[in-house]
């Protein structure tokens, strides 16, 4: 499924400022797309407006052909697994029963899961290592399982596309590369990934191309080595940088000075 904005422009009730100005990107399947940022740039608003969750001023986001506002919730669901930056559990409820609740959009009415919706459910837990904590309560986890849980519950829902705010926040090293390296995966599969994370270097390790916000506005989009340029990135977040390639790997990675 490919996601689309066309001069994507998205403004908050009783905001002088858009939180989004004439944003434009594509994201085709079979690709992992980072976006970054500072904070308040306008990375989570440009998820919200792709889900259709935030009235759009002008422009358009797409997914498919069709515009995110078009889409029913429960369609929406069976293309598109998100993870949004913050939830809250108001009960009781086991790691099992959240990412059971990926199948949701799938089942009907009056069905029960069968035999491909637990397969389903068994492969996401396995695939985020939370397999040993299905039975527990979610109220018990740490900050880093619950994240991982969350991403179970997207994967379950054996989506086209994935979309995710900062899914590796709390994650330990461990973690965030087993998360990065199953995103990757996916895109490699034709699941199309759009990624927001606050890492730069993750960013440039395991995405195709990298879209950098600004104030709203797009910084500048391309691959690692377009977007990773220090006189951009400390135009952008206001801080010197030193841009030195990976010795493994080649990519440009980012180190702070000062």
């Amino acid at each position: 499924m490919k996601l689309v904005t066309r001069d994507l422009t998205v403004r908050y009730p009783g905001e002088e400022l858009p939180a989004l100005d004439g944003v434009s990107m594509e994201v085709l399947p079979g690709t992992l797309y980072a976006v970054l940022g500072p904070n308040g740039s306008g990375k989570s608003t440009l998820m919200r407006a792709l889900l259709g969750t935030v009235a759009i001023e002008s422009g358009e986001a797409l997914l498919g052909d069709r515009p995110a506002a078009a889409w029913g919730r429960r369609a929406l669901a069976r293309e598109v697994g998100a993870v949004g930056q913050m939830e809250s559990v108001a009960f009781p409820i086991t790691v099992r029963e959240l990412v059971a609740m990926g199948r949701y959009p799938h089942l009907g009415p009056l069905r029960r899961e069968g035999a491909a919706d637990r397969r389903a459910i068994q492969d996401a837990l396995e695939r985020c290592d939370a397999l040993r904590l299905e039975g527990r309560e979610v109220g018990t986890l740490s900050g880093g399982e619950y994240q991982r849980v969350r991403v179970a519950r997207a994967l379950a829902q054996e989506p086209k596309a994935l979309v995710l705010d900062e899914p590796t926040a709390s994650l330990d090293i461990r973690h965030e590369m087993e998360i990065l390296r199953l995103l990757r995966r996916s895109a490699d599969q034709g699941i199309t990934v759009l990624l927001i994370t606050h890492n730069l270097n993750l960013a440039a390790r395991f995405a195709d191309r990298l879209l950098l916000l600004a104030c709203g506005r797009v910084a500048v989009e391309g691959t690692a080595e377009e977007v990773l340029d220090a006189s951009i990135l400390e135009r952008v977040y206001g801080w010197p940088v030193r841009i030195r390639p990976d010795p493994d790997t080649g990519v440009p990675q980012v180190t702070p000075e000062g």
